[in-house]
């Protein structure tokens, strides 16, 4: 069966080795309430669909339109699986209890690499979860790893790093063209007060992250932060 719960994903699992993005349009803060809420019904109201599905999670986004949906998968394989047979039931519940979603993007992944701050406790709970969406001039798998490389460098050598940030966790699209990064603060204001220090974004103006901002071939890069609303597991 289906279980709800409110704890946060471990995005390090080493059993999850197909994580998916995506992100819906809902227009409102009450429908993205609504939402959340249609979701939870669909889907516990169902027998958990696979083995191979190690956890669903949704986010509702801080701009009051839109919810990130997170799933992890054994593989892409059992994804495709649970498309052909069972999602289209839960996306007609969740249409009709809310008409008008626009779903704007369903994109795969590998984890790369995660780093995560030496002093945090497992039971520290993220305030917040930032998502930053790297887009690249075309396919180049060398040059997503080495964008994650020098990111991790950067951040390593950074002179004054700000604390509020727990872990980030790098994520390479299978297309060769995006870098997904998920990371865990303390708070929405701990990320808030980062970007708004010295320096472009969050990093000091050190030559490394310099060289990460202007890497070739980087078309564009966008942050939004979310608040965890809904997790689902195997019971």
């Amino acid at each position: 069966m289906t279980r709800r719960t409110d704890a946060h994903p471990r995005l390090d699992r080493t059993d999850a080795l197909a994580p998916f993005f995506s992100t819906w349009r809902v227009g409102t803060p009450e429908r993205q309430r609504q939402t959340v809420e249609a979701v939870a019904r669909a889907w516990e109201n169902r027998p958990w669909p696979a083995e191979d599905l190690r956890g669903y999670h949704v986010y509702t986004g801080h701009d009051g339109t839109t919810l990130l949906h997170h799933s992890q998968w054994a593989s892409e394989q059992a994804y495709e699986a649970f498309v052909k047979t069972l999602r289209q039931e839960r996306v007609d519940e969740i249409d009709t209890a809310v008409p008008g979603i626009e779903r704007l993007e369903l994109r795969r992944y590998r984890r790369y690499r995660s780093v995560t701050r030496e002093d945090r406790s497992a039971a520290v709970v993220p305030g917040c979860v930032v998502i930053v969406d790297v887009a690249f001039e075309g396919p180049d798998p060398d040059r997503q790893r080495a964008w994650v490389d020098a990111v991790l460098e950067a951040l390593e050598g950074d002179p004054v790093p700000h604390p509020g940030g727990l872990s980030a966790h790098f994520h390479l699209s299978t297309d060769g063209t995006r870098v997904l990064n998920y990371a865990e603060w303390d708070s929405a204001q701990a990320h808030v007060d980062a970007l708004a220090a010295p320096g472009e974004g969050v990093g000091s103006g050190s030559a490394r992250w310099e060289r990460v901002r202007n890497w070739p071939g980087l078309k564009s890069s966008t942050v939004g932060r979310y608040d965890h609303a809904l997790g689902l597991v195997p019971r």
